[in-house]
């Protein structure tokens, strides 16, 4: 990637204090955008001095104008939002609005006509139960207001790019792991179950998945926020390889040499996807993207990162 070409560009980075977050703004960083980060959450971890911070929430349509006033932007990226499975009746009517009603907030509150690039991170949840390998080409199938939320800011998007040229790429990431990432989420949960020698819960574990280190997933959003033939387009981010949560956890324990995970402890949930994983020819010929870190060796960085974090 080519720094000048970058150089001064002006990103904005919703949500750029979570764990895909971060690391994007370093890479941004890196190859010489001038960045300013918007979120709710105090910022961690982030070169402040060198980043713009905007706290404020998406989701509050007045309080984000306000926020933005007449900051322009060359490009965004949004990786707003949480991950929340919460049923429509128990809170998924929360979940649905956060995601959906902040993307259209954010078209609203930003200078469009200034806008040359918006990536928007979609979700491999959108796919729902359909058959793998799963494919751009599918019809979407959410189960969960949280998907459900995501496909239709998927839509209203790819509307905005039909009807008035939006310059929007979505990215549909499958399992993205790495350093810096919630202790809450799978494999970190694993780690620090092995490294303190643990019984654990979990299922028999013959779910497949796609498990996409974070330093490919942000070579792939670079690789799409300048690239006029992925305008318009859903493009899956994964490594296409489906690996068994078993096989994971398995790799996770020997490498650390210790862990007690109790298989067939937790029932598999209901609905569940048991196969999940990318077709990524997509990502290949439009991004001219692939992964490069193989599943042992970006555990090894991951487990690493968590071994000094617990010492």
């Amino acid at each position: 990637m080519e720094i000048n070409k970058y150089h001064n560009k002006r990103l904005l980075v919703v949500g750029g204090t979570g764990f895909i977050g971060q690391h994007v703004v370093k890479k941004a960083l890196q190859i010489g955008f001038n960045v300013t980060v918007l979120s709710k959450n105090n910022p961690r971890n982030l070169q402040i001095d060198k980043v713009k911070f905007i706290n404020t929430d998406i989701g509050h349509k007045e309080n984000l104008k306000d926020s933005l006033g007449n900051k322009v932007f060359d490009y965004v990226i949004n990786l707003g939002g949480y991950i929340d499975h919460a049923h429509y009746s128990s809170g998924g009517k929360e979940v649905f609005d956060a995601h959906f009603n902040g993307v259209r907030n954010l078209v609203d509150c930003i200078d469009k006509q200034k806008i040359k690039g918006f990536i928007q991170i979609g979700s491999s949840d959108e796919y729902g139960n359909n058959l793998a390998p799963q494919s751009e080409n599918q019809k979407e199938s959410p189960n969960s207001p949280y998907s459900c939320a995501k496909v239709s800011s998927t839509y209203f998007l790819q509307m905005l790019y039909r009807t008035e040229n939006f310059p929007v790429v979505i990215l549909r990431p499958f399992n993205v792991y790495g350093p810096g990432q919630n202790d809450q989420r799978f494999i970190p949960q694993i780690i620090k179950g092995c490294l303190n020698d643990q019984m654990f819960p979990t299922s028999i574990g013959n779910q497949l998945r796609d498990f996409c280190f974070i330093d490919d997933f942000v070579l792939a959003v670079f690789s799409a926020i300048n690239n006029k033939n992925a305008l318009g387009e859903i493009i899956n981010i994964g490594t296409g390889n489906p690996i068994s949560v078993k096989h994971v956890i398995k790799t996770v324990k020997d490498i650390v040499g210790s862990g007690q995970p109790e298989f067939g402890s937790v029932p598999y949930r209901k609905g569940e996807n048991m196969e999940l994983y990318a077709e990524i020819s997509k990502s290949k010929r439009i991004l001219q993207w692939t992964p490069k870190v193989t599943l042992d060796k970006g555990i090894k960085i991951t487990i690493k990162y968590f071994r000094n974090e617990v010492m």
